[in-house]
């Protein structure tokens, strides 16, 4: 059963996060944004364009990063301890597909040789559909249904976005400790 709870200092302060990457390589993210929520209000933005490790790009298209937009920026390393200030005392994580944001965290902080954050990560593609069944889960679609506004890979408005998914789900009885609930089976009579 879910216990609906109204967005309070009773929902934990979480954070939304958002990589753009130059190209198929988990620590090439050229972007990064971060969008903090406390008691269901966003409270704190961050967005930096990161130099990645080589200068070849293949989703410019997508994202419209270049190698010139971002060879004068600094590093990953350079810019991760600005938002590990955002991410502190937070519950969880949240990001749409969850296993690419986390796998290019978990790829750059390898990279640099830092350690990545400890905490949950909470997927808002399931999310989504757990709460209102929403197909297909694109974070576009999903931000056409709930009336989000979004730039799409931009990546501040990518993470703003999830945030306010995390929120509207919130008001619709989501917990974090719910992300994949099991429904406990009944044991059969022998």
């Amino acid at each position: 059963m879910i216990t609906k709870i109204a967005m309070t200092s009773d929902f934990p302060p979480f954070v939304a996060i958002d990589f753009e990457t130059a190209n198929s390589s988990r620590n090439s993210a050229c972007a990064i944004a971060a969008v903090r929520v406390e008691d269901g209000k966003i409270v704190a933005r961050e967005e930096r364009l990161i130099r990645p490790p080589q200068n070849w790009f293949q989703f410019t298209y997508l994202h419209g990063i270049s190698w010139n937009d971002v060879e004068s920026e600094p590093s990953f390393d350079k810019v991760w301890n600005d938002f590990r200030k955002i991410l502190r005392n937070i519950k969880f994580i949240a990001a749409h597909n969850a296993s690419f944001d986390s796998g290019v965290l978990n790829a750059c902080c390898a990279h640099y040789r830092l350690k990545p954050p400890a905490c949950q990560f909470i997927c808002t593609v399931k999310v989504a559909r757990d709460t209102w069944g929403i197909y297909p889960t694109k974070l576009d679609c999903v931000c056409r249904k709930l009336k989000i506004s979004l730039k799409h890979h931009n990546a501040l408005s990518d993470a703003e976005a999830c945030a306010r998914i995390v929120v509207a789900a919130a008001k619709e009885g989501f917990t974090p400790t719910q992300t994949n609930p099991k429904p406990k089976r009944k044991k059969s009579a022998v």
